[in-house]
């Protein structure tokens, strides 16, 4: 069910003057969770979401389709569904690291993911693919939570079996029971502005539980698996702006683990006798709750902002989507091939 076949973002909101309706860019909820069709079980809505990926093998369409799904899913409940935006320029961001794949492709742009990790080791290619990894291992983990949360009224009550029944996802279920507590004050035409305020706090709050998930769970076991060579060059690269354009925009929300790690760290390297790294898990925490996450409340706070930031993200993909890198796989490729690609 491919997301990016469709009229250009910026052609639909320039045409119309106002911001990107998640219709313009892909199904309704109810068309992907026809009532009648609800999964049952976590492998199942795995399986759904996975399946609004398109079924080839490029590393660099899997990422810039995963970049436009959170985009597509935050745009659903924008209120609510703040990780999703951040999920959606973290993923957008982690194209620049797979750069070095594309010196391994063939003529069709295909990328032979085990003979490029074992042929060049100088370009420490197996931590680019684990970054890759990283990435689509985020998406397996955590984006079926929120298409079973907004394809249904009782998002909540239908996640909590699940949830309540798999110990990997403890902390996801506070995170959502706050966030679904904000939202249905926000609902109420009657609530006060002290209580909306607060409301929007517990949806803030719930979001940073679903990240600190994502860092704990799924970034830091594979973060401990990259070489310490990768692990500096990451550090040093690890940087947002959240796709603003301009220069005082870009300064604005210009963030730097290693700036700010220095500048506000400086007592945590000492008692650890290190320099920060991004690979471990209390420097990076600390950047992202200290720093990454205040300055995206402040890109949020402006709809037409991040609404560009958003617009961008779905026009690259619907470049790539317009070309695609590999031929059709025959039935038998197909069943040979990692869909984790």
């Amino acid at each position: 069910m491919p997301l990016l076949r469709r009229q250009s973002v910026d052609q639909v909101s320039r045409a119309s003057g106002r911001l990107v309706d998640p219709d313009d860019l892909g199904p309704k909820p109810y068309e992907v969770v026809p009532p009648d069709q609800t999964p049952d079980t976590i492998a199942e809505w795995k399986a759904l979401a996975d399946g609004l990926l398109t079924n080839h093998c490029c590393a660099f369409h899997r990422n810039m389709e995963i970049s436009s799904r959170y985009a597509w899913i935050h745009k659903l409940q924008p209120t609510c569904f703040k990780w999703a935006a951040m999920a959606a320029f973290a993923s957008h961001h982690v194209r620049l690291a797979l750069f070095p794949l594309r010196l391994d492709t063939d003529g069709t742009g295909y990328v032979d993911i085990p003979h490029s990790v074992g042929r060049r080791k100088f370009l420490l290619m197996k931590d680019v693919d684990t970054i890759r990894t990283t990435n689509n291992a985020i998406f397996d983990d955590i984006f079926w939570i929120h298409l079973a949360y907004a394809s249904a009224d009782d998002g909540l009550e239908r996640l909590r079996p699940l949830l309540e029944a798999d110990s990997h996802y403890g902390s996801i279920l506070p995170g959502l029971e706050v966030i679904d507590q904000g939202r249905r004050v926000l609902e109420d035409p009657m609530a006060s502005p002290a209580a909306r305020e607060a409301a929007r706090e517990l949806i803030w709050k719930g979001n940073v539980l679903l990240l600190e998930h994502e860092q704990r769970a799924l970034v830091q076991p594979n973060f401990d698996r990259l070489s310490c060579a990768f692990a500096r060059i990451v550090s040093i690269g690890a940087t947002t702006s959240f796709e603003v354009q301009g220069v005082r925009q870009e300064v604005a929300y210009f963030t730097s683990f290693y700036a700010y790690s220095l500048a506000h760290g400086m007592p945590n390297a000492l008692a650890a006798r290190s320099w920060p790294r991004i690979t471990r898990y209390e420097d990076r925490w600390h950047w992202l709750e200290g720093n990454v996450v205040p300055r995206f409340r402040r890109l949020d706070a402006d709809p037409h902002l991040i609404d560009a930031g958003l617009r961008r993200i779905f026009d690259e993909a619907r470049v790539y989507a317009s070309a695609p890198c590999v031929l059709p796989l025959t039935s038998t490729a197909a069943e040979s091939t990692d869909p984790a690609h």
